[in-house]
């Protein structure tokens, strides 16, 4: 991974020589806001995935940004406690020292929402704050976003 690549896409936009983020993550630079949106299956696999994305985008742009999560459209949840507490850790320890941000997750599966609420106390009083949402219009409120931002596309 190239993170000069992906700050210039993300200053940018998308170009034939630059990285582009996997199908489901959108960043929108001019509110700092990463918009996440699984379907289907949530496992380790893909938290795995949008973890690095988080990741990439940080080390690349060096400025906080809000994290949305619509998990609306997920309809399979593949994970355990160890792996959302290990999660958890990970995150707050390598979030650590950093301007604070909030993580907002709308979920409407009751398995993703306990799982979301852990995550929730796990990394509460780090500079991530996470609030689990079942209403889009409360965590675009929460995040200080227009709510068309963070509406589906389709």
């Amino acid at each position: 991974m190239n993170f000069v690549t992906l700050q210039q896409q993300i200053r940018e936009g998308p170009s034939e020589s630059a990285m582009k983020l996997p199908p489901d993550v959108e960043f929108h630079e001019d509110i700092r806001l990463l918009v996440y949106r699984p379907r289907g299956l949530i496992d380790e696999i893909a938290v795995n995935k949008i973890i690095a994305v988080i990741q990439e985008i940080e080390a690349a742009t060096q400025e906080p940004f809000n994290r949305f999560s619509d998990a609306s459209e997920a309809d399979e949840v593949a994970l355990n406690f160890r792996y959302v507490i290990q999660v958890s850790l990970h995150r707050r320890l390598t979030h650590k020292g950093r301007v604070p941000v909030k993580s907002a997750i709308l979920a409407t599966d009751s398995t993703l929402i306990h799982y979301a609420r852990l995550l929730a106390i796990l990394t509460q009083g780090s500079s991530i704050e996470v609030r689990v949402f079942q209403d889009r219009k409360e965590a675009a409120q929460w995040l200080s976003v227009p709510l068309e931002r963070i509406m589906t596309g389709d």
